[in-house]
């Protein structure tokens, strides 16, 4: 196959993979919607039944008891998976950016219709051509954390009701612990969303992740003991990968 030839199907394949990943980014989008969907419409209907079992003469408490709980979990599979795709399109995002790059550099008259990265932050880039920021900002207006918003003030008012039922608190007492409930409960969302979604984004770690020390070996298993795995040479303080190669007796990590 000649050099025209190869460079013509290159092109008809990036195309397809355009094609092919704008349609997938379509499909998480679409998902998020359906699955905020039938939270809220579980939600909506849960608040009617409330509202309609607190008319009649019967206890409201099993009902709620039993309600609310399965709410609660819903809504956390839920905000699990907004998160999950919300970094799946981030993704397809970063990856359509580079074919669209790319596009630019085919003809000189490509530069009128693909705009030029304006930042070294490939994420950054891609996400600007769908309208939004990668900053840790910007996750309080995504779908998840509206999920976890709604979340939040469901897991506050059963804490609220909990707190009504088994203690002599006042009206104050139980408006105070439901409110740190939601914002304790709302932060540990937002917590969870910014440490799945920091390694795509390039976001600084919340804390370091400490290595764990290694198990102790019974004598004469052969392998090293504790005292000369704690003895790190300088280089492989530089790089602590280098740290987890086993050393075989006998042999020397430097040759």
């Amino acid at each position: 196959m000649d050099e025209p030839a190869r460079q013509q199907t290159f092109v008809t394949a990036l195309v397809t993979e355009h094609f092919v990943q704008a349609s997938a980014r379509a499909a998480t989008i679409t998902e998020s919607n359906g699955r905020a969907a039938i939270y809220l419409s579980a939600v909506s209907s849960g608040l009617v039944a409330f509202g309609f079992l607190a008319q009649g003469p019967g206890r409201l408490d099993p009902f709620v008891a039993a309600v609310l709980p399965a709410l609660f979990i819903l809504g956390i599979f839920t905000f699990i998976r907004l998160v999950q795709t919300s970094i799946e399109a981030a993704v397809l995002s970063l990856q359509i950016q580079r074919i669209r790059g790319y596009y630019r550099t085919l003809v000189p008259e490509a530069q009128q219709f693909f705009d030029a990265p304006g930042t070294h932050d490939a994420l950054a880039v891609a996400m600007a051509t769908s309208g939004n920021r990668a900053s840790p900002v910007e996750m309080l207006f995504t779908a998840a954390s509206m999920i976890a918003a709604v979340n939040s003030i469901l897991g506050g008012a059963g804490l609220a009701l909990l707190a009504g039922t088994l203690t002599p608190l006042g009206s104050a007492g139980v408006l105070a612990i439901g409110a740190v409930g939601t914002v304790t409960v709302f932060g540990l969302h937002l917590l969870y969303g910014y440490r799945r979604a920091a390694p795509t984004a390039g976001w600084p770690p919340l804390m370091g992740r400490r290595r764990l020390p290694p198990p102790p070996q019974a004598p004469g298993s052969g392998q090293d003991s504790p005292s000369l795995l704690h003895s790190i040479r300088p280089r492989e303080q530089d790089n602590p990968e280098l740290a987890l190669v086993e050393t075989r007796p006998g042999t020397d990590p430097d040759v």
